[in-house]
């Protein structure tokens, strides 16, 4: 196909042969047939461009990408001729993935060009990346020819596991820096674990005086409950999930702190379920123990999507209680306003409170802490805030209700929420309550 310099350099040169035929009267076929002659030299071009038996793309697709995080994508781009030329690529993304296109080139002749190129996916779930387009054109750059590559691959866009890779190089500065309190079992209680460095918090009974003398450096002795403990986390995928937050939404931070509890409580050796429901129950993974079981979880859940619908808790507890017989830790993500208002859940939730621990854990309204902080400088101002300040006070009423019933409630900030959640993991295995 002809370039846009060549139909640049033919409109140029038509007019001023047009011009000149114009001023000195020189015959309409003369004309025509030296601007065929023009066209017809330009065909030289087509020599020196490389066929499409002689060029071949090569692309290096992850299988898996984490929601919001850049990757480099490779393309090989390999020139078996003898003729040197430039490219323009266009690769086929979805939409919802970062696109910088065209991206330009140039491979010398018997050569081969690692062009990289970095897109990043705003949305989870399964996508198809398609076919790759390339226009090559030689050094005169009078025609092109476009060449496509079927590559199709599948990619699966996953949740953001980099909270869940944090705790898991080191749970102790993990927490510690999230500032969460990691609350200690009564000393010697457990199975001795491993003799690490003592950090601030850390029961100085426990101090090793052994290794401390020989190594000069303070160390104390590591002790974890005895493993093999049930925890099973619900995961909500209703209506009031899916309010937006700063980055992503509700469901998006829900599926994170998800991930980094059930690779915390994977790590200690405990069996891991987890159910996702909305008006109905959409996932359930059978308990199951080991690192492994993680990406059994994770490849169940990682295209979960909110449903339009609101959630129906009734249902959900009465599939657990139908489903985990042995006493386990229940740990409900979801909306903890909405909740509040169920009535029907009251009756399950008791039942089950016989032989299971239930927590919740929602994330807390920036908007509603936003407008309490403000201050009633109007009219207007004056009932929003006296507005705000009464669903707050009704929340607080309603949570200490359901908790004089046993039934735990934490709100917590969105960056926060993974860490509170391992937290009160920690302190329930901790306190040997299950």
């Amino acid at each position: 196909m002809p370039s846009a310099r060549l139909l640049l350099l033919y409109g140029i040169f038509s007019i001023v042969l047009i011009g000149f035929g114009i001023w000195i009267e020189i015959p309409w076929y003369l004309i025509f047939s030296i601007n065929i002659l023009f066209l017809l030299g330009t065909f030289i071009d087509l020599f020196y461009l490389p066929k499409r038996k002689d060029v071949i793309c090569e692309r290096n697709f992850p299988k898996d990408m984490e929601r919001g995080i850049v990757y480099p994508i490779e393309v090989s781009v390999i020139n078996k001729s003898r003729h040197p030329f430039s490219y323009l690529m266009v690769d086929g993304l979805p939409k919802t993935f970062k696109r910088v296109f065209p991206v330009k080139g140039k491979c010398q002749a018997k050569s081969t060009v690692i062009h990289t190129y970095e897109t990043m996916a705003a949305e989870r779930g399964k996508y198809e990346v398609g076919k790759l387009y390339v226009r090559i054109r030689s050094f005169l750059g009078l025609w092109q020819r476009q060449i496509t590559f079927d590559m199709t691959e599948e990619v699966k866009v996953i949740p953001d596991l980099t909270e869940t890779k944090r705790y898991l190089e080191d749970t102790q500065k993990y927490l510690l820096y999230e500032g969460t309190v990691i609350r200690k079992q009564q000393s010697g209680m457990g199975e001795f674990a491993q003799i690490r460095h003592y950090v601030v918090g850390d029961d100085p009974r426990l101090i090793n005086w052994r290794q401390t003398a020989k190594l000069q450096e303070v160390m104390t002795n590591d002790y974890e409950p005895e493993h093999g403990k049930y925890v099973t986390i619900l995961i909500d995928c209703g209506r009031m999930m899916g309010a937006e937050l700063p980055k992503g939404n509700r469901l998006e931070k829900v599926l994170e702190a998800a991930m980094t509890v059930a690779a915390a409580a994977l790590e200690k050796g405990d069996y891991v379920s987890v159910v996702a429901f909305s008006k109905e129950v959409k996932v359930f993974v059978p308990p199951g123990k080991g690192m492994n079981h993680l990406q059994t979880i994770l490849h169940a859940v990682y295209d979960l999507q909110v449903d339009p619908v609101e959630s129906n808790y009734a249902q959900v507890l009465s599939y657990v209680e139908t489903h985990q017989k042995k006493r386990s830790l229940l740990l409900l993500f979801s909306d903890v306003r909405t909740f509040l208002y169920e009535r029907n859940a009251l009756i399950y939730l008791q039942r089950l409170r016989q032989r299971h621990l239930f927590l919740m854990i929602g994330i807390q309204d920036h908007v509603l802490q936003r407008i309490v902080q403000i201050k009633p400088t109007d009219i207007e101002k004056t009932m929003q805030k006296s507005m705000a300040q009464k669903q707050i006070l009704f929340k607080r009423n309603e949570k200490a209700k359901w908790e004089r019933r046993g039934m735990l409630m934490i709100e917590a900030r969105e960056e926060k929420l993974a860490a509170t959640a391992v937290s009160l993991y920690m302190d329930v295995l901790n306190r040997q309550l299950i």
